[in-house]
């Protein structure tokens, strides 16, 4: 019986497949196969020799530390594009919000008091303050076309807007699902200076770390709409709130409430609500248990961060897997000891990913701990499994 540590609390609805499948669950096992996780740090954690999986129901994994685990071989999987469309829904009500001011107009409200003669009559005398406009017509930049960026846009251009998009790293899969109505910027600067409203969708990485910065803001369309539902370290908080000060942004809508941005005018905060819906949790628990599964049963390997995806059904009773250096020769040394133990290789894939590249090789008949030892001493070789 395998074993699944969970460090949060993760749909029944993936639970269920794993349990399933004879895995045993809890926040308390020992020596776990894998780690089941949303936003709990690893960052600080020690995880255990036996975990040879890492999987986290949400896209983002700046809370699992990748570059240590890919050094451990430990597998990080992740559900893109499961919480998608809970995020574009929250992308398109904090466009509502912000364009009908409805943020200051609750609050207005909230705040009245008295009969209700009185209060119609302060509420008359004072929604003037709170005009705001429609959509419809306006124009919509989204920087990042992934599974929300496309969603978004394709969204927008339904509600009435014009839409631009900039991603210059779509995947094809991406772009055939982007419609047609998407107009391509052809650079990052005409995006900015026509769009009323700009929506970040982009991964934070080392380079898109203060993407959003004071240099990029002044080539906003002036009253323009900040929009960012993607990591909170990719805007320069100083410089949105200079910006929204100088009337260059008229408002910041975020996912992510900090103490420096809530001390600033005209932004609206939202408590990390993206993929906060029970769909949303469903989805990303279903795909993340499907994957797990797979790699541990199988080997198959999909929407993983750090290695490559890699699969196929199986058709033999026995299934080498194995990582190693993307190097020449690698899979030539490994069929070579194969081959010298008249065991005869019936299907097999290789993949790769920068450094990396990971294999799976059906047999009809099972390798002994001596083969399985040869290959471990092949040079570059990172690690060898084998799954009856």
């Amino acid at each position: 019986m395998f074993k699944i540590k969970t460090l949060n609390k993760i749909s029944e609805d993936g639970l269920s497949i794993l349990r399933d499948a004879n895995f045993k669950l809890g926040t308390d096992v020992s020596d776990p196969v894998a780690i089941l996780l949303r936003s709990y740090s690893l960052h600080k954690e020690t995880l255990p020799d036996t975990v040879i999986a890492v999987g986290r129901a949400g896209a983002g994994v700046n809370n699992i530390p990748v570059a240590e685990c890919t050094r451990r071989n430990i597998v990080v999987f992740n559900t893109p594009g499961a919480n998608a469309n809970a995020v574009k829904e929250l992308v398109l009500s904090g466009m509502f919000i912000a364009a009908r001011n409805l943020f200051e107009g609750i609050h207005y409200a909230k705040s009245l008091s008295g009969n209700k003669e009185d209060m119609n009559t302060a509420i008359e005398d004072q929604k003037s303050k709170f005009k705001g406009f429609e959509l419809q017509g306006k124009r919509l930049g989204v920087i990042g076309l992934g599974a929300i960026g496309m969603m978004v846009a394709n969204s927008a251009i339904q509600l009435g807007l014009s839409v631009t998009g900039y991603d210059p790293f779509i995947s094809v899969s991406r772009a055939w699902e982007l419609s047609s109505s998407v107009e391509p910027a052809s650079n990052i600067t005409k995006l900015l200076s026509s769009s009323d409203f700009i929506s970040i969708h982009m991964p934070l990485t080392p380079d898109t770390k203060g993407f959003i910065d004071a240099e990029k803001l002044a080539k906003f369309k002036k009253g323009a709409i900040l929009l960012n539902f993607a990591r909170s370290e990719i805007v320069n908080e100083e410089d949105v709130i200079q910006a929204l000060s100088t009337g260059q942004l008229s408002f910041y809508v975020t996912d992510f409430p900090s103490p420096t941005i809530l001390s600033a005018p005209n932004v609206i905060p939202i408590p990390h609500l993206g993929a906060s819906t029970a769909e949303a949790e469903n989805n990303c628990a279903i795909m993340i248990a499907h994957q797990i599964k797979e790699y541990i049963l199988n080997g198959n390997i999909q929407n993983a961060v750090n290695f490559p995806n890699c699969h196929i059904e199986r058709t033999a009773p026995y299934r080498l897997v194995f990582a190693n250096q993307n190097i020449p020769n690698m899979v030539g040394q490994v069929s070579g000891v194969l081959a010298s133990h008249r065991l005869n290789i019936q299907e097999m894939m290789n993949k790769s990913k920068e450094e990396l590249a990971y294999n799976i090789i059906e047999l009809n008949e099972e390798p002994s701990q001596e083969v399985l030892n040869e290959i471990r001493q092949i040079k570059g070789i990172s690690f060898v499994r084998l799954i009856k």
